[in-house]
């Protein structure tokens, strides 16, 4: 159905506030769930990347659904573009300087690179969704295990036990940089159910954001991949972003990483990959120029963290430069 502009106008605004306010809602409660469940530090962070992920991935979904691919796309890959300047180059200038060792940056660079890389193909390529989807968990199966598997279980792996040991190094020092941010309010009976209910309205709330904003951008005569690829983008990243500046402020350059990195794998996975396999992605030939530009920025960024062990304010200016620029094109396309 049809929304008036003018309720178009009025609903997009709320939806992104209640959007935004449930989803930090969700996380918080999570986090006493999985602590009550017994979640290792690793285990957790994945877990409130996904809820913090949440909005961009309902609106994805909700335009896949609609018939929307370059909205759709745009939402996932947009977002990944956005994540990479707001939580790592806006991070760095907050900061001044984010420290980390290159055992961190190698780690979860690589994995990040590797699923921007498929992401690429996917959406490039008549590949489809479900091989992507396939070379993702085979490149990015054994990061997540070495991320949340007990050192015991590793050595039941047989895995070398230089690589076990430089792993398990890289993974203690992001877990020491998120630990402190955890949310250690004891668990109460209701956590679970505030949690579960402030997803359900993060849904609604995401799904009447993503519909409100494709009826104003046609309105506007705004392209798929404006609407998509930069304000849904940008609006739904806003609870990463928070979480980003927090921990950038005490100094927490690890896990600034991984939670711009790994929510940027898993909107790939869960915002594009699996709504793909089961509804189709259809053709979006903006969403091309969306993942082209997600790689080269991600790789830009891995790099500069290599590089600098860390990011300075310089490196962060040349990654927040480089969303600019994708702004342009994708405005002026």
């Amino acid at each position: 159905m049809a929304l008036s502009p003018q309720v178009a106008e009025v609903a997009f605004p709320l939806a992104a506030v209640v959007s935004i306010v449930a989803s930090g809602l969700a996380v918080s409660r999570l986090e006493r769930v999985a602590g009550r469940l017994g979640f290792s530090e690793a285990a957790l962070g994945l877990l409130v990347a996904l809820a913090a992920d949440s909005p961009e991935i309902t609106s994805a979904v909700s335009a896949l659904l609609h018939g929307h691919a370059d909205i759709g796309a745009g939402v996932v890959l947009g977002s990944n573009v956005f994540n990479l300047a707001a939580l790592l180059g806006l991070a760095a200038l907050v900061a001044g300087r984010l420290r980390l060792h290159r055992r961190v940056a190698a780690l979860d660079g690589v994995a990040a690179t590797w699923v921007a890389a498929v992401c690429v193909v996917v959406v490039a390529t008549p590949l489809g969704p479900a091989p992507g989807l396939a070379l993702v968990a085979a490149g990015v199966g054994p990061y997540i295990a070495l991320t949340v598997l007990s050192e015991r279980t590793l050595e039941r792996l047989r895995i070398p036990p230089a690589a076990a040991d430089w792993c398990r190094q890289a993974v203690a020092e992001e877990v020491a940089d998120f630990a402190p941010a955890v949310d250690r309010t004891p668990y109460r009976p209701r956590d679970a159910a505030v949690a579960a209910g402030s997803l359900a309205v993060v849904i609604a709330a995401s799904t009447v954001m993503e519909r409100t904003a494709q009826s104003l951008g046609a309105r506007w005569h705004l392209s798929g991949l404006v609407v998509g690829g930069v304000v849904l983008a940008g609006v739904t990243s806003l609870p990463n972003v928070v979480g980003a500046i927090h921990l950038a402020r005490r100094g927490r350059g690890s896990a600034v990483l991984s939670e711009a990195l790994n929510s940027n794998m898993l909107n790939v996975v869960a915002g594009l990959f699996v709504p793909g396999v089961i509804i189709g992605l259809g053709p979006s030939g903006a969403g091309t120029l969306v993942a082209v530009w997600y790689a080269a920025l991600t790789v830009v960024s891995v790099l500069l963290v290599w590089w600098g062990r860390g990011l300075r304010r310089p490196a962060g200016i040349v990654i927040i430069a480089g969303y600019l620029a994708f702004v342009g094109a994708a405005v002026t396309r």
